[in-house]
């Protein structure tokens, strides 16, 4: 059994956001005394409901009563003053309307209450974001660490704790043993929702995953998505920690903590909303979250080892997974099937979600031959076709292949629904051909509703064979956790390349595409030949050093987009033609920006023939910077062709990240053009990078396009602008 909590130092603790909140957390969650604040004698009240919770699942600890009214629930008082309860109380749970949460923060503080659950609604996400302050900064100048408000509460199954207003009912806990001993899984579920969060607790149970602790955090005025992360991180009982998110309210300590639990092997999955405009809509609604880009989110979360998952099978299926095989290799799966069908829709469904099927080893391919018939060919997927009905034998050999294959990541199995005797003689093979291997092996058996055995499902459960009646689900869920590994590996790889090269000073608003082809240049990342003139004259004779056509370009801060503006001349081959188009574009700078003094016009060579990409980086005000590469030129807003990366990849992360573009072909020599240096391409991506990362005070860079050729790649445009 867990030790208690030690009492906390109530003079010491001022809540500071970092891993001192251990203590007032434990407090919290595992309470040995309880108020309930705004408990009233009324039947059906919520102070009833949480009474009833406790007494229900046998609290041991001193449950004290605090309401304005007075009087006895049962045999229990009900004090109405703060100065009649003991000091030092573990947990306050507030019964109160928001407009009195302030004052009964102050109330526990007085007396030295640990920690506080906060019911009530009508905080931030109504627009009261003042009240919200107030109840914050009360909480933590009280050193009372604080739950919500606008939250559901939370259950402990281990203790057997339900701190939760909806509704009494008896906990299911969980047997106890001690830290760390426990062969079946347990997981933790942290929830912006209270109301999903049972949804989420109830889906795992349903597949024997134990759910240790539930806590609908809400508005997180206080302790927040990163303390309880960092909590169960260093719960030994703890497996894998699940999330549904509607807003990181603070996105580095979130990473850190994330990244933290990544190196403890406590895989971090999430379900994040707010892909679209209406979703952003409703989760504003919900709980008064600004939700931020959810591309960049994403991108960084994946970076410090969060699962960020799209639906809610996803979010169950993949902790399933991740809770029994914490450490699934990066590689996809093997998958055996009795259907040469199923192997064609399989390969159509993992290139849709993009998980590889690898091929199998040459042994693998010498083995299966030697064994299964000249009409099942031996590749991955693999078909054993329907012979396993009359030799159930061939699933263990099968299965005992594929695992033994090192270039494969596990097994999914994908079978209909058979006879309870050959459904066990199936799986006692598969269970036979895992040995001692760590590999996640998946059984689905089809038949979506149709029964399974009772003595399957245990056998199953005892063994570590994941089942599943959706053999779609399961891909999902595999693909979720390698590309989880994939993401580990690549961050283990990250960080390595030089550091920053002197650009000079960076102010604020828009440079000048010249100042941005200098700074790109500083960089390693060249231009066309080019100069910056004053007059027509001057723009003749530097066309006339460079040779063959030329562009003018108008430069001013105050041109970020000179096409829309009439103010670049492409195609020059001579000195009248230049003349003509320096005349019409003055004209159009005139007409477009009255009064506009230009710092000069770029004369620059016309480059040659490639692939136009777009070369970018944005610093998002919460989530920090993140890089774009992907299809340029006049495209980029029609095909949305684009990758969008940490900044700190290694190069061949980089490449790998370019071979998944969709119009990947362009890239490798197309119609008569030569493949492009993809390592150059690699450079250039991995200098703006590392900018963005060294210079905080740059907001956007915008190269497009960005030509790739076989001999490197040229910046034809450049924008960057300051913070």
């Amino acid at each position: 059994v867990r030790p208690r909590p030690e009492p906390l130092n109530q003079e010491s603790h001022v809540m500071t956001n970092n891993d001192q909140n251990r203590p007032a957390i434990e407090r919290l969650l595992r309470p040995r005394s309880v108020v309930i604040v705004g408990a009233s004698a009324r039947p059906g009240s919520a102070g009833q409901t949480i009474l009833e919770n406790l007494t229900l699942n046998e609290f041991a600890g001193p449950i004290h009563l605090l309401g304005r009214a007075g009087g006895h629930i049962g045999e229990r008082p009900i004090v109405t003053d703060y100065d009649a309860l003991p000091e030092g109380i573990d947990l306050a749970v507030l019964c109160v309307p928001a407009n009195g949460a302030v004052a009964a923060i102050e109330g526990c503080a007085r007396r030295k209450v640990a920690a506080a659950v906060v019911f009530a609604a009508g905080f931030a996400e109504m627009g009261e974001h003042g009240l919200q302050a107030e109840l914050t900064q009360a909480a933590r100048r009280g050193g009372v660490a604080m739950l919500g408000p606008n939250c559901l509460g939370y259950i402990n199954a281990l203790d057997g704790i339900r701190i939760n207003f909806a509704g009494a009912a008896r906990v299911a806990r969980i047997g106890a043993a001690p830290p760390g001993s426990r062969a079946d899984p347990m997981v933790a579920v942290i929830s912006h929702s209270g109301g999903l969060v049972s949804h989420i607790r109830s889906a795992l149970e349903a597949r024997d995953v134990a759910v240790n602790h539930s806590v609908s955090t809400g508005n997180e005025a206080d302790l927040g998505l990163a303390d309880f992360i960092e909590y169960f991180t260093d719960d030994a009982d703890t497996s894998a920690i699940v999330l549904y998110v509607e807003q990181v309210r603070d996105p580095a300590r979130f990473l850190a903590a994330a990244a933290r639990a990544a190196a403890a092997g406590k895989p971090v999955l999430m379900m994040h909303p707010g892909r679209g405009d209406r979703a952003r809509a409703a989760v504003q609604s919900h709980t008064g979250a600004l939700a931020g880009d959810y591309a960049v989110m994403a991108t960084q979360a994946g970076h410090a080892g969060v699962a960020v998952v799209d639906t809610m099978d996803e979010l169950v299926d993949a902790a399933e997974l991740l809770a029994r095989y914490p450490a699934p290799p990066a590689r996809g799966p093997g998958v055996l099937t009795f259907s040469g069908a199923f192997c064609a829709i399989a390969n159509d469904f993992c290139e849709a979600i993009g998980l590889e099927l690898p091929g199998l080893s040459d042994a693998s391919v010498a083995t299966l031959a030697a064994r299964l018939p000249p009409f099942a060919p031996p590749r991955n997927p693999l078909d054993l076709t329907t012979q396993p009905v009359f030799e159930p034998e061939l699933v263990e050999f099968g299965a005992r292949v594929l695992l033994a294959d090192p270039g494969l990541g596990g097994l999914v199995i994908s079978i209909a629904s058979s006879t309870p005797r050959l459904a066990m003689a199936y799986l006692r093979g598969v269970i036979a051909a895992r040995d001692n291997s760590d590999r996640p092996v998946i059984f689905s058996l089809l038949g979506d509703r149709a029964p399974l055995a009772d003595e399957f499902m245990a056998l199953a459960r005892q063994q570590r064979v994941i089942l599943s009646r959706s053999v779609d689900r399961s891909l999902r869920a595999v693909s979720v956790a390698t590309r989880r590994a994939r993401a580990l590996a690549r961050a283990a790889r990250a960080g390595g390349q030089a550091g920053v090269a002197d650009v000079g000073e960076i102010g604020p608003g828009a440079l000048a595409e010249w100042r941005g082809k200098e700074i790109l240049a500083r960089l390693g990342i060249a231009s066309p030949a080019h100069a910056l003139v004053g007059d027509v004259e001057a723009a003749v004779a530097a066309a006339a050093r460079f040779g063959g056509k030329v562009a003018l370009k108008a430069q001013s801060a105050a041109l970020a987009h000179k096409t829309e503006a009439g103010a670049v001349m492409l195609g020059l081959a001579d000195a009248a033609a230049i003349r003509a188009a320096w005349a019409r574009l003055m004209d159009n700078v005139a007409a477009h920006s009255p009064g506009l003094v230009l710092d000069g016009v770029l004369v620059e060579a016309m480059a040659p023939r490639g692939v136009e990409l777009v070369l970018g980086a944005r610093r998002d005000p919460h989530w920090g910077p993140v890089v774009l590469v992907g299809i340029g030129g006049i495209a980029i807003e029609a095909l949305g062709d684009v990758r969008l990366l940490p900044c700190d990849l290694a190069a061949a992360d980089i490449v790998a990240e370019l071979r998944l573009l969709r119009a990947a072909r362009l890239l490798e020599g197309f119609r008569g053009m030569k493949a492009v240096n993809l390592d150059a391409v690699a450079a250039a991506v991995g200098a703006v990078g590392r900018l963005m990362l060294g210079r905080p005070e740059i907001a956007e860079i915008d190269i497009n396009p960005l030509l790739a050729t076989d001999a490197g790649v040229l910046a034809l445009d450049a924008l960057i602008v300051g913070s």
